[in-house]
């Protein structure tokens, strides 16, 4: 089905209180950048967080139960965040994660 480019605005302007968020579009489909560290997907207009301890800890006291999803055949299982309303809760939970991931690989140089 593929993401609309508004929904993916939406999901960016709900996210902005964590910090410098952006919004890549990838094969049709967004990541979702943390100071430029991927913490999510966004996949047929619903919002995956990368799977991590503090994210499942964060999640589990405010929702109550924890919903994974693959956001793409093939991928591993992720969190998926159907509540977008709490601004305030959604920036805890995404530099949460965030310290838990990984720096991306840095990219080689072309010969």
């Amino acid at each position: 089905m593929g993401t609309s480019k508004e929904f993916a605005d939406y999901v960016c302007d709900q996210l902005i209180a964590a910090g410098n968020i952006s919004c890549k579009k990838m094969f049709g489909e967004y990541g979702v950048y943390l100071d430029e560290k991927i913490v999510g997907l966004i996949c047929d207009n619903q919002f995956f967080l990368k799977k991590t301890e503090a994210g499942q800890v964060m999640i589990e006291d405010h929702l109550g139960t924890v919903e994974e999803g693959l956001p793409y055949p093939g991928a591993k299982p992720q969190f998926l965040i159907d509540s977008l309303d709490d601004r305030e809760w959604l920036a805890e939970l995404l530099r949460a994660s965030y310290q838990e991931l990984p720096m991306p690989k840095p990219k080689k140089k072309k010969k």
